[in-house]
């Protein structure tokens, strides 16, 4: 009889353990979006300071926010910043509550599949994490008589979002509508039309 209870007891702590691993919580699905004509307008620029309400962008909801605190990333002119690190306490600058952080890829957004967690920088009271200027981000800009803002192909902006996972973007048009061939006496700036990807689990860094 004692034999018999034991392996009793044996098959229901087996049962009991296989029913514990086999309600594991299912991983989410990842977002795939392309979010268009999200405007973020400036005020000043051309050697004045910048100023204006930076437009907050939540990747978990796919779309712009007003909160002061979740929000991943903010737009205003060319800057991008992100929810991570310190201001550079620009007029209008929202203040820095996640942990969210970023860095540049190269390549396609088919071929960034992973996260480089080694990679990432925050902004700072010094500069943003994605730096400005033609060339040195996510942009070029042509100079007269174009004034064009042309997005450098092969560039991913891979981030870190406020609460810790990730996202990766491509940004594809600084210009309304994202016309093939923007002219700055035709088409409104800046709006942002662009690409993203992200991977809604926690500690899960591949796309």
């Amino acid at each position: 009889m004692k034999t018999i209870k034991f392996l009793t007891l044996v098959t229901l702590f087996i049962g009991l353990a296989s029913c514990s691993s086999d309600d594991s919580k299912p991983l989410l699905e990842i977002t795939s979006k392309t979010i268009s004509n999200l405007h973020a307008p400036q005020s000043g620029g051309q050697g004045q300071p910048a100023s204006g309400v930076f437009t907050k962008f939540n990747f978990a909801t796919g779309v712009a926010t007003t909160h002061e605190t979740d929000w991943d990333i903010a737009f205003r002119g060319t800057s991008i910043i992100v929810n991570g690190g310190a201001s550079l306490e620009t007029t209008d600058e929202p203040n820095r509550t996640g942990q969210a952080a970023v860095y540049i890829a190269s390549g396609t957004m088919a071929s960034i599949t992973d996260v480089d967690t080694s990679l990432f920088v925050q902004d700072s009271n010094t500069g943003y994490a994605i730096t400005t200027g033609s060339g040195n981000g996510w942009y070029t800009y042509s100079g007269p008589p174009t004034h064009l803002i042309t997005p450098i192909p092969g560039k991913i902006l891979v981030f870190k979002t406020r609460d810790g996972k990730y996202a990766k973007v491509e940004i594809l048009s600084y210009y309304e509508n994202a016309p093939a061939n923007p002219d700055i006496s035709i088409h409104a700036t800046p709006y942002y039309t662009f690409n993203y990807v992200y991977q809604p689990n926690a500690d899960v860094t591949a796309f």
